[in-house]
């Protein structure tokens, strides 16, 4: 009879019995906490930054980091509502067409990203970095420094309009994972990811098209960023050079806290959902709780760090970069 109680199960399930933990101790703090309310606040906070995390996955399952995410969400968003109010204003008059073109760009974003770090052999946490830069300075370029708006209803109900007390933009990203997930487990892309992050020489070795794979995860990753500009204008009905803004700590602490490991190989979509729960609710129950502005970024490092510890295998790993 195989054993349940082992060492390995204890840290697989080790997130998401963080994640109970977290939601039974805000809720003895406040009872308001466990309402369908409040858990839609979450999920709303969660979803946008939820589509940053599963693209930022990919390159992380690969063993390389993208901290392009701020620049590239930022410069989406305001391209976003500049095309939708050239196109009238609305998705009836034609704003529609936007969507796919700034999936597109956000892919082609991600491409040239995956480009400068594989063709000019520059480590992708610094190419990446100064994209992001190029991104945010494309933004503030753009707009001046000014907010831009549009005030489409159909647009914004993605916000507005609820199903089972859930807004519409919650269930879009809901989709989108299912799409990441099977993309992961499901195509040849998805299996060549966790073949260069378990070991690119023998990846290599074995017939994968290392670069290519790895521009490929940069672009998907692009796209998905792409998605949570569209997601993040839904939620705000604005965008400027700063809507990507916290998305770099959200995002890499979500995935890292869901147990995706950061030397590659290990982990998936599911474990970022569960991380960027895991964010999200330390977030929210510090509000619901009354705890000061002050205290809740200190609470909030000091959290992860012990979900960190809870959730990860480190004898597995043998040193730490």
């Amino acid at each position: 009879m195989p054993r349940i109680l082992t060492r390995e199960n204890a840290i697989r399930w080790a997130p998401f019995l963080v994640l109970l933990a977290l939601i039974v101790l805000f809720t003895a703090l406040n009872p308001s906490f466990l309402s369908q309310r409040n858990f839609a606040r979450i999920a709303i906070a969660a979803a946008p930054a939820l589509m940053v995390a599963v693209g930022v996955t990919f390159i992380i399952v690969m063993g390389s980091i993208d901290l392009s995410m701020e620049g590239v969400v930022s410069l989406t968003a305001v391209l976003f509502c500049f095309l939708m109010l050239a196109l009238g204003g609305t998705l009836a008059s034609g704003g529609w067409i936007a969507i796919p073109v700034i999936l597109t760009v956000g892919a082609a974003i991600g491409l040239v990203n995956g480009l400068i770090h594989v063709k000019l052999k520059i480590p992708s946490f610094m190419a990446s970095l100064a994209l992001g830069f190029v991104g945010t300075g494309a933004a503030i370029l753009l707009t001046g420094g000014d907010i831009v708006k549009f005030n489409d209803p159909t647009f914004r109900a993605l916000l507005t309009w609820r199903i089972f007390g859930f807004p519409l933009m919650v269930y879009v990203a809901g989709l989108c994972l299912v799409l990441a997930w099977f993309i992961q487990a499901h195509t040849r892309l998805g299996r060549y990811f966790y073949a260069v992050g378990g070991g690119e020489d023998l990846a290599h070795a074995s017939g994968v098209q290392v670069q290519r794979v790895r521009m490929a995860g940069f672009a998907l990753a692009g796209l998905f960023y792409a998605i949570a500009a569209i997601l993040q204008v839904a939620k705000l009905g604005q965008a400027e050079s700063v809507t990507g803004s916290n998305f770099m700590f959200m995002s890499i602490t979500s995935v890292v806290v869901g147990g995706v490991a950061l030397w590659g190989g290990i982990g998936g979509v599911w474990n970022t959902l569960v991380g960027v729960l895991i964010v999200a609710v330390i977030n929210n129950g510090m509000v619901v709780i009354g705890l000061p502005d002050f205290l809740q970024a200190a609470v909030l490092g000091l959290l992860v760090i012990i979900a960190v510890i809870l959730s990860t295998d480190r004898r597995s790993v043998a040193f730490v970069k």
